[in-house]
Order: C-alpha cells, then sequence, then structure tokens
C-alpha cells in the first residue's frame, strides 16, 4: 500500500491588490518639498490692493512685479528703485526680453495720475505688456 502526499504547488497566486505604501511615501515627499518651497517664492512688501472681480489669471514661472507704494517709491520684487533707474532695472530683470509682461501692483491710497506716470514709465522703456495685479474680491 503506497500513500502518495501532495504537499502543495509549484505555482504561486496571483495578487489582484495594489501596493500603496510606495505612493504614499513619494506624496509625503512631494508634500513636503512644496510646504518648504512655497513660502519662498512669495514678495513680502506691504501693500493694500484694491479687490476685483474678475477670474483669476494663470501666473508665470517668474513674475515681474513692479510695486507703486504708498509714499509713490517704486520697488521691483523686494528691491527700492529710483523712478530714473526702471528702465535699466526692468531690463536685468527681464533679461533684455522687452516682451515680458510686467505685473504693476498699487496701494488703494496712490493717486490714479501717479500710477499712471508709472504706466508711463513702462511704456518709455519699452516693456509694452502690463497687467494690473488686485486682490480677488470675497463672494
Amino acid at each position: 500500500m503506497s500513500v502518495r502526499l501532495d504537499h502543495g504547488k509549484d505555482e504561486l497566486d496571483e495578487v489582484h491588490e495594489i501596493n500603496v505604501t510606495p505612493f504614499i511615501d513619494v506624496m509625503l515627499v512631494l508634500l513636503i518639498i512644496f510646504m518648504v518651497a512655497a513660502p519662498l517664492a512669495t514678495v513680502d512688501l506691504a501693500v493694500d490692493l484694491p479687490s476685483s472681480a474678475t477670474p483669476q489669471q494663470e501666473r508665470p514661472p517668474q513674475p515681474i512685479f513692479l510695486t507703486l507704494k504708498p509714499d509713490l517709491t517704486l520697488a521691483l520684487g523686494d528691491n527700492t528703485i529710483a523712478r530714473d533707474r526702471l528702465g535699466e532695472a526692468l531690463d536685468g530683470a527681464a533679461k533684455g526680453d522687452k516682451n515680458a509682461r510686467i505685473f504693476v501692483r498699487a496701494d488703494k491710497v496712490v493717486p490714479y495720475g501717479e500710477l499712471m506716470n508709472v504706466m508711463n514709465l513702462l511704456r518709455a522703456a519699452g516693456f509694452l505688456k502690463v497687467a494690473l495685479v488686485g486682490l480677488e474680491k470675497a463672494q
């Protein structure tokens, strides 16, 4: 009398589940990277901007912000610049590209005439693509 023992198959069964642990690890690393990088990409000048009800436009990767402060001084990014040096400073910031869009921010208390003077300075410097920046109106 012979007994044949079958201790199992040599084949492996397919697993129909997705292992999400590596995906979660990658997402957490990306979250940390963006949490660290986001504060570095902001401009920290205190300007009381007027609000706007228009839809938000897409922001370019390296925007050039020109700020007209309440005391009527100009700032390019975080650096205060003199009005007579605006053309040189913009050429440097735009790397000589006169088609670069300049984002102009002005405080609410700045007179409209002063804003127009800055727009004329931009035109005289050869920068014709100008965008006005405002706050989004809460709905």
